[in-house]
């Protein structure tokens, strides 16, 4: 067994409560924070509820401040120029709905957005007569040129604002956002980039991207509890974006802080310590595995490739759905158009997503592609997560119904 053998066998579960009976194969949809992480919550839910008072008048503003600092260093921003917000489908909707869209106006989202996104840009769109236009992401695809392609040519002089995701949720596809944002920023059209899947997936540099205006999760590939997200807006923008939540500081004197930090700071009673932990999420998994961050990433994407090449034989698929550069630490498999003739699970879940949770306990996403073009199933390659967990659910798709 070669050491890269080993690395991809080893296990980690021992730093999560997960339940043994079940194969998790799908850290996209939810994440998962370890148990460590949530002892560092609890400690700040202890501290609140000691002195409810004291902990918001006197302690919350500071060790938030120095929570962003921590998750600004991270992403490679500026702390001032980040907000914490829940999950990024609430960052997506503050900025769409804070935006000044008007007639003829056009929002370019693509064909596999986040339908929870798609939903808010079709409706601002309805409410200020803009248009959304959608371009058709390919998949299977050959390179990322071709992704490249399918979004600038639908950029037209009326654009005005590109909702790109940077790892699409369906198709788990990277897109190459550097040369997408760049070209956008050159034709006058601002990026509001969903980045839910980005920070602890692939590496993210916020100011080196220069997005208007970017969002991403923590509770997924960071593994903080889950209501951490964050909202990055550019300086020269900041003054356009309000959160959907008006409060206390639209009012309260901006000596010392900027309009957006105010707003975005106070938006009414909350929890807030799922915020609050991100700095021990990122410390404590950074110590799991020699060499940080960067180790989980590059295990983590190994560990995916690996299944690949497990699962894409017992589907029957004789070639690759994405390019090498275009995977981080999730891998989606087109399937056919029918779904095997199996009872749909609840809330009308694929038949065979179902199938494998309840007949084998593997919990895997599956759904449709746009388009009528097939379906999907994607899994997730986390810590927790070792090639043998991969081998089992492609043993098991050989003998999936037909």
């Amino acid at each position: 067994m070669t050491t890269t053998d080993t690395d991809l066998r080893r296990d980690w579960r021992h730093a999560w409560s997960l339940d043994p009976s079940v194969t998790l194969l799908n850290h996209g949809s939810y994440g998962a924070c370890p148990t460590a992480v949530l002892d560092a919550q609890q400690k700040w839910r202890d501290r609140l509820e000691r002195n409810p008072v004291g902990f918001f008048l006197r302690t919350y503003f500071d060790a938030a401040a120095e929570a962003r600092e921590s998750l600004a260093e991270f992403l490679g921003a500026q702390a001032d120029d980040l907000a914490f917000v829940i999950n990024a489908s609430s960052a997506v909707n503050a900025v769409l709905r804070a935006l000044p869209f008007k007639p003829g106006d056009e929002i370019l989202v693509t064909d596999v957005t986040y339908p929870a996104c798609r939903n808010a840009a079709d409706f601002v769109a309805e409410r200020t007569g803009a248009k959304v236009v959608v371009a058709e992401l390919p998949f299977p695809c050959q390179s990322t040129d071709e992704l490249v392609e399918a979004i600038l040519s639908k950029v037209s002089s009326r654009t005005t604002l590109a909702l790109l995701d940077h790892i699409t949720s369906a198709t788990a596809l990277v897109l190459p956002l550097e040369r997408i944002v760049g070209a956008l920023d050159d034709l006058g059209v601002d990026s509001l980039v969903d980045a839910a899947h980005a920070p602890g997936q692939v590496h993210v540099d916020l100011d080196g991207l220069g997005a208007a205006y970017s969002t991403g999760n923590c509770h997924k590939w960071l593994c903080s509890p889950k209501g951490a997200a964050y909202l990055h807006v550019r300086r020269d923008r900041q003054d356009r974006v309000r959160p959907l939540t008006i409060s206390h500081g639209a009012t309260v004197d901006p000596t010392g802080s900027s309009r957006f930090r105010l707003e975005f700071d106070w938006t009414g009673t909350h929890d807030p310590t799922a915020h609050l932990a991100v700095p021990a999420a990122l410390t404590h998994m950074a110590s799991l595995v020699e060499g940080g961050w960067t180790a989980i990433r590059d295990r983590n994407h190994r560990l995916a490739l690996a299944a690949r090449e497990l699962i894409g034989p017992a589907l029957g698929l004789s070639e690759h759905a994405a390019p090498v550069d275009a995977l981080g630490c999730m891998v989606a498999f087109p399937l056919p158009v029918e779904p095997p003739d199996l009872p749909a699970g609840p809330r009308g879940h694929d038949p065979l997503a179902h199938w494998l949770w309840e007949a084998h306990g593997i919990c895997v996403p599956v759904g449709p592609l746009p388009h009528g073009q097939g379906r999907f199933l994607r899994i997730s390659a986390q810590l927790y997560n070792q090639l043998g967990d991969y081998e089992r659910l492609a043993e098991v798709l050989t003998q999936r119904p037909r």
